[in-house]
């Protein structure tokens, strides 16, 4: 676990306050400095008017007393006038410092919105590789709580403990020149040993905060992925199991909760007893100077409305430093996610794909997700323009990898991937990505309507498009059947459709995006064997006059292929067509007579 209060630690708040800085004071944004300064001018009015406030309380106890040269303060207003000079100057006080967050709101909200737009953009930036290894539950709570803490960052940072300064040195002026340096004194002491304190024990503090956040993120993540698992849960009767999980993770929270409650106890007690003891002592000498007549009672009421003056900003430096510093912490752990790098990335002088026909050609392809295991070990398939490719062979192969190496989601670690002549390593993502149209084996859906995830394909498209597509997947008429037709919610990762219809609906999706390459991976694997056998046909429609590489398990799905390429342990072993392999008596002729066996097996069982 991190020591906060370590060099290291201070590094991070500091590399947290320098990426934050640029949203506070943009190279491009006129606006953004013009209101940051005009902000900063009304705080520092409000500063003024504060620190000159208690000298209207002094006048008015002086011409109320009769002591005192209060001529000159009252010009012949009195004492009531005095008083409601006072009370205009508190306003004033208070007005200046809400047209100062009025100012500023446009600023911090517009700092919030960029940082988590950024952060979002960063984390679809990220390769496959870093998202399947993160907990989704968990992610969420870091990018929740550093997005929040920009805001809170940028405000107070410049509204609360650079005014604080400020109020603070003034108020020491005027009590050295008004009165004499050992109220300064004073009020020195009292102020630094509060100071240290403060950060001594909140240092202390967002050690226990940050437990408290690691257990928080903890019982999250278990919460929403036992959510997510809903059925699976219910298959295994793990009810209990998971509550056992989830509040076993509370219970870290709740430890680290109360002793935080504690640690919070002892800290307001502590800054009382400092902060009273200088009043204390402030205001003796301040009674010791009206009793020998150096002072009057005016004097007195006003060296205690400063002291009180300064009570309410030190006691308000303890919540904003603890949530300064919590903020910190927080905005840390979401830098950290910004600051990782992504694994694919475009090269500097990328250029945007060119289809002249979609010929993909692997070259001697390399590649593994651990460097000590590699899967596809000198792959070499050659996909000519408006050709279907099946590549099968037994779990493990390296099939689907193809098809993610294809799309870019990793990069080759040896060889070439090609499309067109052009390495996939030299072309933009975005541009690679509109010319491939994907049917994963588990398509997964928006938490919104049907019309939505179809037209996710292509969102200018018609209502007509849509349908078209739809129709085309085989869906049509079930959706128009549905209460709600096109509008119907799916739920989320579309838990309220049937296997089959969430892979229809990927179809359409596909069909909707109308791509020059196709690559389907067990596109219809989740399709009984008559919904199947229409959409194949619609498939091979489909890919007429555009290259198709075909993932698949069923051999029966792709014996129409113009070639089938059989992979085992990350080589090409065979390659051909159907009726070749068989006549070779090979690898695929064994999978194929394996497959057709268990075939008849169910369906004797059937009988």
């Amino acid at each position: 676990m991190t020591d906060w209060n370590s060099e290291a630690a201070r590094r991070s708040g500091w590399r947290v306050v320098r990426k934050v800085a640029p949203y506070l004071w943009p190279r491009d944004k006129a606006w953004v400095k013009k209101r940051v300064v005009w902000a900063l001018v009304t705080l520092f009015v409000a500063k003024l008017v504060a620190v000159g406030t208690p000298f209207f309380y002094k006048a008015a106890v002086d011409a109320l007393a009769g002591e005192g040269d209060s001529a000159a303060f009252m010009l012949a207003i009195g004492a009531v006038g005095l008083t409601i000079g006072y009370g205009m100057a508190r306003l004033m006080n208070v007005g200046f410092q809400q047209l100062r967050d009025v100012i500023f709101a446009r600023v911090g909200q517009r700092a919030l919105r960029q940082l988590a737009l950024e952060t979002f953009r960063h984390m679809h930036a990220l390769s496959l590789r870093y998202h399947i290894t993160r907990k989704t539950g968990g992610l969420s709570r870091i990018i929740e709580r550093g997005v929040k803490g920009v805001e809170f960052l940028l405000r107070f940072l410049l509204f609360s403990i650079g005014p604080l300064l400020l109020e603070l040195l003034m108020i020491g002026v005027v009590l050295a020149v008004v009165f004499d340096l050992w109220y300064l004194a004073v009020v020195v002491v009292t102020i630094g040993l509060y100071i240290w304190f403060t950060f001594k024990v909140t240092e202390w503090r967002v050690k226990i905060r940050r437990q408290m956040n690691e257990q928080d993120t903890d019982a999250n993540q278990k919460a929403i992925d036992s959510l997510l698992n809903f059925e699976t849960v219910k298959y295994f009767g793990a009810e209990r199991r998971e509550a056992e999980r989830y509040d076993s993770a509370m219970e870290g929270y709740e430890s680290a909760a109360i002793r935080t409650a504690y640690s919070l106890a002892f800290l307001n007690f502590g800054q009382s007893l400092l902060i009273t003891a200088g009043l204390v002592i402030v205001m003796v000498m301040a009674a010791v100077g009206v009793q020998n007549g150096s002072l009057t009672v005016g004097d007195f009421v006003m060296v205690n409305a400063y002291m009180i003056q300064i009570t309410m900003p030190l006691n308000f430096l303890g919540t904003v430093y603890r949530e300064i510093r919590q903020a910190l912490v927080d905005m840390a752990e979401m830098f950290d996610l910004l600051e990782q790098p992504a694994e694919v990335k475009d090269a500097e002088d990328a250029h945007d794909i060119r289809i002249e026909g979609g010929a993909v050609e692997l070259d001697q392809v390399v590649f593994g997700y651990d460097p000590e295991r590699p899967v596809l070990k000198g792959v070499s398939i050659s996909v000519a323009a408006g050709e279907t490719v099946a590549i099968v062979g037994p779990s493990g192969s390296g099939k689907s990898t193809i098809g993610r190496l294809l799309f870019r989601f990793y990069d080759v670690s040896d060889g070439a991937l090609r499309i067109d002549g052009q390495d996939l390593r030299e072309v933009t993502q975005e541009s690679l990505h509109a010319q491939i149209g994907v049917v994963p084996q588990d398509t997964v859906l928006f938490n919104d309507s049907i019309l939505y995830n179809i037209a996710y394909g292509r969102p200018d498209a018609t209502r007509e498009e849509i349908e078209a597509a739809a129709r085309a997947a085989k869906i049509h008429d079930f959706i128009v059947s549905l209460p709600e037709g096109y509008d119907t919610q799916v739920g989320e990762r579309g838990l309220k459709l049937s296997g089959g219809e969430k892979q229809r609906v990927g179809i359409a999706r596909t069909l909707l995006k109308n791509p020059p390459i196709l690559l389907l991976d067990e596109a219809t694997s989740a399709l009984d064997t008559e919904t199947e056998r229409d959409i194949q046909s619609e498939l091979k429609a489909m890919g007429e006059g555009r290259t198709v590489l075909t993932i698949a398990h069923r051999l029966s799905t792709i014996a129409d292929a113009d070639r089938i390429v059989v992979l085992e342990s990350g080589e090409v072993v065979e390659e051909g067509s159907h009726a070749d392999l068989l006549a070779r008596n090979g690898r695929y002729a064994a999978l194929w007579q394996r497959q057709a066996a268990e075939q008849d097996d169910e369906a004797v069982a059937a009988e």
